[in-house]
């Protein structure tokens, strides 16, 4: 099932999508709140499902929408970097060629997360390096802590699309990254949330285009570390709670992947557009 967030004159609804449009679930008795819905899943997927086999129920249409983030952005933003062969390859030219031993985990906070379709503003007044990252994002379904591997797909809710946007001349003035990934809106989430029953996640077909352009073209075949790693070690350390969100990583084609030189960053008026299959297409306006 692919579930999303969109507003209304009465605030955030879920919805479900459908070939033929949206049901507004909220409106149909389902509850307002994501995480609550999530956290829930046993008791409101038999009213979802019903929900959309029910031929009779009124139907919305995307371009009649807003959307709003996937997630209300009340819990943690996990990220995984250096989590794709080819990105390290790319990002490594310059130094040997070494790939995690564990995961690299750093996050970002709930004002960073942004909607499919919306305006993100890059602070032009101070940097200048901004790059597009496009990943799969994993969607916790319920409290996870200390779990294992072989366990940790019973904990994802589903995944969804996201864009690690970063500002790379704030991100290395340390060894710290948080600075350069946290600006609000720097996190776009969407279009949908996609159940993990749904989905294979390491075989999927991710890309980012820019400007109608692609520039990112991978497989999340390539991670070094699953969804369900990333989960487990994460949850030895954090206790992950329904609705959390886990950016996985990106593949190659980043700007920073280019030499020296020819890093054409982002800039304001662009537009990218990160889609991985089986979820959609998440697009993205600089401003």
């Amino acid at each position: 099932m692919k579930l999303l967030n969109f507003y209304t004159d009465d605030g955030i609804h879920v919805g479900i999508k459908k070939d033929e449009g949206i049901i507004d679930a909220t409106a149909a008795g389902i509850g307002s709140r994501m995480e609550d819905i999530i956290a829930n899943w046993d008791i409101a997927s038999g009213l979802l499902y019903r929900m959309y086999e029910n031929r009779f129920l009124p139907m919305l249409q995307e371009d009649d929408i807003t959307f709003a983030p996937t997630v209300s952005g009340s819990g943690k933003i996990l990220c995984s970097g250096l989590n794709y062969r080819g990105h390290v390859d790319e990002t490594s030219k310059e130094t040997e060629k070494d790939y995690p031993a564990f995961p690299v985990i750093f996050s970002k906070f709930g004002d960073a997360l942004s909607a499919h379709n919306e305006t993100v503003s890059l602070p032009v007044h101070t940097f200048r390096c901004f790059d597009y990252e496009a990943e799969l994002v994993i969607v916790i379904g319920k409290t996870a802590y200390n779990v294992t591997e072989e366990r940790a797909g019973e904990y994802i809710f589903g995944y969804t699309c996201g864009n690690d946007l970063s500002i790379r001349d704030a991100q290395f003035v340390s060894s710290q990254w948080l600075i350069g990934k946290t600006h609000p809106g720097f996190a776009p989430v969407g279009p949908y949330i996609v159940t993990a029953d749904e989905i294979d996640p390491c075989d999927l077909d991710i890309t980012c285009r820019r400007n109608g352009i692609t520039v990112q073209s991978g497989s999340t075949s390539d991670m070094l570390f699953s969804p369900s790693r990333l989960v487990s070690y994460c949850s030895r350390h954090i206790r992950l709670e329904p609705g959390d969100i886990i950016f996985t990583g990106t593949p190659e084609g980043v700007i920073l992947g280019k030499e020296m030189g020819k890093r054409d960053w982002l800039a304001p008026g662009e537009e990218v557009v990160v889609t991985i299959s089986k979820i959609g297409s998440l697009r993205t306006i600089l401003g």
